[in-house]
């Protein structure tokens, strides 16, 4: 499959009285958009802002976060499954408007949403302080289930991406950039020298608001399988889930993946890319021991000679991180895994909740239990009310004068797997 993603750079949002894109600025209609939320009975009422790289801005508590995008040419439409009708993505054209994002935020369900800084020490641990964001603040009716508030706003923020992505459609990219992965057979004989190598994704499916979708299936009821890396990179996998906010997979990772990306830059180069296996992280054993099975079973089929495996999330998904390692190095194949440390706040702790000898190559991510302060922000879009109960927080984490004290797993992709650090792993 052939993808070309045409990046429409966005310097600027702004508020409008239409929505639309002139010479590199964004203007949203802010009618247009609550119109679109509030059609969803169970979302009472949306507040509508606007957050800008350097301005002295936190937005809390987030829940997702996502790329505005529009396919242009090739076969079906963005978010396929949820959105679009059900339809094999990742060929022809979709316009990105790079720079500009959804960000969907409301009160918690659990204790795991996160904090974004637009400025300050916190803005280097997430790439969404980077973003102009178009942020939701969303309340649901009284009464609504967890669950559902959760999909009520999961809903609200691909709706309005995929209406601020269309704005894309008739516009001439500033950039055009091609990615391209044939036919298993095809591919490897392509660069018959070069190594063959594959990235094993592994998705959040830990239960109930632990949620990855896959063409709009729950992740917990598929098999391990293989995508081409254009489907993801079109829209093929969504965010759905509550995972500590270091650690989440915004829709926009998904997106966006940076392993996804370093791959193609090596592809031809030093190794042969052949594609992406995705499997998930089920928290019984059993499930584990399949899905790990099928993983080491579908990279053996491959003929690979390396694997790069990220997961998502932190203690459960370790064992499901190391057995995925381990039986993938029983076949022989050389193998990196990419994982964030939860190594306590001195750093002294086991990292993993789960280890073999075979994870004898690591990138990491950090440890996310290290303690930062947030200075205080002239501007709260969202709540502060929830600061102490998000993971990472703690009694006495929000001071009088407005600044945190937390563990930096309180930002929204701050240790992330997907944290948007180019490769350098030389564990092949």
């Amino acid at each position: 499959m052939r993808l070309e993603l045409g990046e429409i750079k966005i310097k600027d949002l702004q508020f409008g009285d239409t929505s639309r894109i002139e010479n590199g600025t964004l203007y949203i209609n802010e009618n247009e958009i609550r119109e679109i939320v509030l059609q969803d009975e169970h979302i009472k009422e949306v507040k509508i802002d606007i957050a800008k790289p350097g301005e002295s801005v936190r937005i809390t508590p987030i829940k997702d976060v996502i790329e505005p995008r529009v396919k242009v040419s090739g076969n079906g439409g963005i978010f396929p499954g949820v959105i679009s009708k059900v339809d094999t993505i990742g060929e022809g054209r979709t316009h990105v408007l790079k720079g500009a994002a959804i960000v969907t935020c409301g009160r918690i369900v659990g204790f795991q949403e996160g904090i974004v800084d637009m400025t300050g020490p916190g803005a280097d641990y997430t790439p969404f302080s980077k973003l102009n964001n178009l942020v939701l603040v969303i309340e649901p009716v009284e009464g609504l289930k967890q669950h559902e508030y959760e999909a009520a706003a999961r809903m609200a923020g691909l709706k309005v991406a995929t209406h601020v992505g269309k704005l894309g459609k008739d516009i001439e990219p500033n950039e055009i950039k091609s990615f391209e992965t044939k036919p298993i057979f095809e591919q490897a004989n392509e660069y018959p020298e070069l190594p063959k190598v594959a990235y094993v994704y592994m998705l959040q499916t830990q239960g109930l608001l632990h949620d990855t979708y896959v063409y709009g299936v729950d992740a917990k009821k598929i098999v391990p399988t293989i995508l081409y890396p254009t489907e993801i990179m079109d829209g093929a996998i969504l965010s759905g889930n509550c995972v500590s906010a270091c650690d989440k997979n915004t829709t926009y990772h998904h997106l966006n993946n940076p392993i996804i990306e370093s791959l193609y830059e090596r592809h031809g180069k030093d190794i042969n890319f052949m594609g992406v296996i995705i499997t998930n992280e089920n928290v019984y054993l059993a499930d584990k021991e399949r899905s790990s099975n099928w993983t080491a079973k579908l990279c053996r089929m491959l003929c690979l000679d390396g694997a790069i495996v990220s997961q998502e999330g932190f203690g459960n998904p370790d064992t499901d991180l190391i057995m995925n390692c381990k039986k993938i190095e029983a076949e022989g194949i050389k193998t990196v895994i990419v994982t964030d440390e939860y190594a306590g706040r001195d750093g002294a702790s086991q990292s993993l909740a789960d280890a073999d000898k075979a994870a004898d190559a690591v990138v990491t991510g950090g440890n996310a239990n290290e303690l930062i302060v947030l200075p205080p922000m002239e501007k709260v879009i969202g709540t502060l009310a929830f600061v102490d109960k998000i993971a990472g927080g703690f009694a006495g984490s929000l001071r009088e004068d407005g600044s945190i004290e937390a563990e930096i797993q309180v930002i929204t992709g701050a240790t992330n797997e997907l944290g948007f650090n180019k490769l350098s792993a030389k564990g092949f």
